[in-house]
């Protein structure tokens, strides 16, 4: 199935759409991106602020004169007994205090996780509090769809000693920065429902002006006849690049004028030479028959000959066919240089074939049939044509072959009549294959080269096909095929 191509108006228009949607969806792409970059980083930074703050208001509480309690590990469930609370309810977290080897101390209630507090921390958690340059470790994660963050860090007292882990839960609540991407995409997007709208205008406009020349210069093309008169172009008010393609065509149309009148001039100087070319060769071909049937008659006329009566006959016969084939080609010459018509009639086709072979004198051509009687509608002339020119052709071939011989047999396949002639000579040379049957072609200095080219078109008139086997100085075998009845 043939795929219609879209036009350049069509094409115009839809890649300016397309390049607007692209933006849209590009420019929509990385303003999420962003979004959610600012985001992880907002919930790094506040809960880094938290820890901080939280660390702060720890030691104080650690290190303020209503501590009546010495610091040290042991002691953190007594000295936050009561102010954890106030702890947590200050900064709005939970907190809780680990002591060293990670078994949970005390925690507080008000948490933004809901989920049960671990009551004994893991190696991994405790080797990465321990091994990383801050003693800091953060643990992500997601439960129900939710993000939670868990720091966990060293907490000492005004000494710098390490009394406790501290571990916050951080919720990452991103209800507020959700609302403002989703208030953000739907302004975006009215926005870019305008400017589609507006780039929908502008490219039907642009197109429409873009292809309104083009539309006219594709119509004067399209009109555009090498036998008649072309009208130029006329546009104004166009681009520089439309300009210049008007130009060329005006151009164009000067030379083509000047062109369609030598090439008038040319086709017919050269048909009349095709056809002189062909009337020679056609001339030609009974010609020589006729002078070898003479020379041949002149040095066996033998006057006390019993048969000469019937010989005098068959030389008079095979005299009048070659001159008649003359005539009819120097009457259609008179009528404008056309070939002798069609004439077609039931023959005997073994007949023909030796008839048309009597003409030569020629001792290694062999004859051979299938039957007596072979019976095809053919013109007569023109079949004789056929196997004239074949069997000069094979005796062309062999100039200075020591045993030549000819084998011409007719033969019947499924109701088609089969001529096939061999020789032994030269053979067709690779390169000169596919140039064996086109007209003007030949590889002996002498001839017009027609005569492999006239059968071919005689034998295809009749829905016949002509072929050939060749090798090189083995010989040639060429074969007709052509229906009984046409």
């Amino acid at each position: 199935m043939k795929i219609k191509k879209t036009s350049l108006r069509t094409r115009i228009f839809l890649s300016m759409i397309l390049l607007v949607l692209l933006a849209s969806v590009l420019i929509s792409a990385v303003v999420i991106y962003q979004y959610k970059e600012e985001t992880k980083d907002y919930h790094t930074a506040r809960l880094k602020r938290k820890e901080l703050n939280t660390k702060t208001h720890i030691k104080r509480v650690v290190n303020g004169r209503q501590n009546t309690w010495e610091v040290k590990t042991e002691n953190i469930p007594y000295i936050f007994k009561e102010e954890i609370y106030n702890i947590a309810d200050i900064h709005k977290l939970q907190i809780v205090l680990y002591d060293l080897e990670g078994s949970l101390l005390i925690a507080s209630n008000a948490g933004l996780q809901k989920s049960a507090v671990e009551k004994c921390l893991s190696a991994e958690v405790l080797n990465a509090i321990a091994n990383t340059p801050d003693h800091r470790y953060v643990d992500k994660h997601i439960e129900n769809g939710q993000t939670f963050q868990s720091s966990f860090t060293y907490v000492t007292d005004n000494k710098s000693k390490t009394i406790a882990i501290l571990n916050i839960p951080y919720l990452e609540n991103d209800d507020f920065l959700a609302k403002e991407l989703d208030e953000f995409l739907e302004r975006v997007a009215y926005v870019y429902l305008f400017v589609i709208i507006m780039a929908i205008g502008v490219a039907f406009l642009l197109s429409k002006y873009i292809t309104k020349s083009l539309k006219t210069i594709s119509d004067k093309i399209n009109t555009t006849r090498l036998e008649k008169r072309n009208e130029k172009i006329v546009i104004s008010d166009t681009s520089e690049e439309i300009s210049t393609l008007v130009n060329s065509y005006n151009s164009m149309i000067d030379e083509l004028e000047d062109s369609a009148v030598q090439l008038a001039r040319s086709e017919r100087e050269q048909a009349w030479r095709e056809m002189a070319k062909q009337v020679a060769h056609e001339i030609k071909n009974p010609l020589t028959p006729m002078r070898l049937t003479v020379q041949s008659f002149q040095r066996k006329f033998n006057p006390e000959d019993e048969n000469i009566h019937f010989k005098l006959d068959e030389f008079s016969k095979t005299l009048i066919q070659q001159i008649d084939t003359m005539s009819s080609i120097a009457s259609a010459f008179s009528n404008f240089a056309k070939m002798p018509a069609q004439q077609n009639e039931t023959l005997n086709v073994v007949e023909i074939v030796k008839l048309a072979l009597d003409i030569f004198n020629e001792h290694y051509i062999y004859f051979t049939a299938e039957e007596e009687e072979i019976i095809a509608v053919f013109d007569r002339t023109q079949l004789i044509r056929v196997v004239t020119n074949l069997v000069k052709n094979a005796i062309q071939a062999m100039p200075e072959k020591e045993d030549p011989k000819i084998q011409i047999h007719i033969g019947i396949n499924g109701g088609n009549v089969v001529l096939t002639v061999s020789d032994n000579g030269s053979g067709v040379l690779e390169e000169n294959r596919n140039k064996l049957f086109e007209p003007k072609f030949t590889t002996k200095t002498s001839g017009m080269g027609l005569g492999l080219a006239m059968v071919r078109n005689i034998v295809e008139t009749y829905n016949g096909k002509i072929s050939f086997e060749s090798e090189p100085d083995r010989g040639t075998v060429f074969k007709v095929v052509f229906p009984q009845i046409t």
